[in-house]
């Protein structure tokens, strides 16, 4: 293969609800950590342990908005995206962080959903999809 590809797709739980950014001319961001974990037994002790990894969700304009409407903080979600490293100097330290910058997304569970599916006489069928969002244009795509 002569090109690169940087893509990135997650599983995991939101750990907190989504933080917004507005800006000027009316474009946003939203932020959130997901959680993804994995479990084995240890062969030594016969007990179960558990690696969670957390990684820095971002989403942008609508999706971000769709995001701050529907999602909550436990809430699971599928995720789609590419990794992009930051860095910036703050009091004097270098900081670093990595983000996952989202293009699609597909909610699997959302607290808010199920509340409304409880209290409303017209509930989702079991058999409906879950809700796959996307962001209406992307400039990252190559051809």
């Amino acid at each position: 293969m002569a090109g690169t590809i940087n893509k990135v797709i997650l599983i995991g739980n939101l750990g907190d609800d989504v933080k917004m950014h507005y800006f000027d001319g009316g474009n946003s961001i939203g932020r959130f950590p997901i959680a993804t974990s994995e479990s084995y037994t240890s062969k030594q002790t016969g007990e179960k342990v558990t690696n969670t990894d957390w990684h820095n969700i971002v989403v942008r304009n609508k999706l971000a908005e769709i995001c701050e409407k529907y999602l909550s903080k436990g809430d699971k979600v599928y995720v789609e995206g590419k990794l992009k490293n930051r860095q910036w100097e703050q009091d004097g330290v270098k900081r670093y962080s990595t983000e996952i910058h989202v293009n699609e997304m597909t909610f699997l569970t959302t607290k808010k959903s199920l509340e409304n599916n409880n209290n409303s006489p017209q509930s989702q069928k079991p058999s409906e999809s879950p809700k796959s969002v996307a962001p209406e244009e992307n400039d990252d795509v190559p051809f």
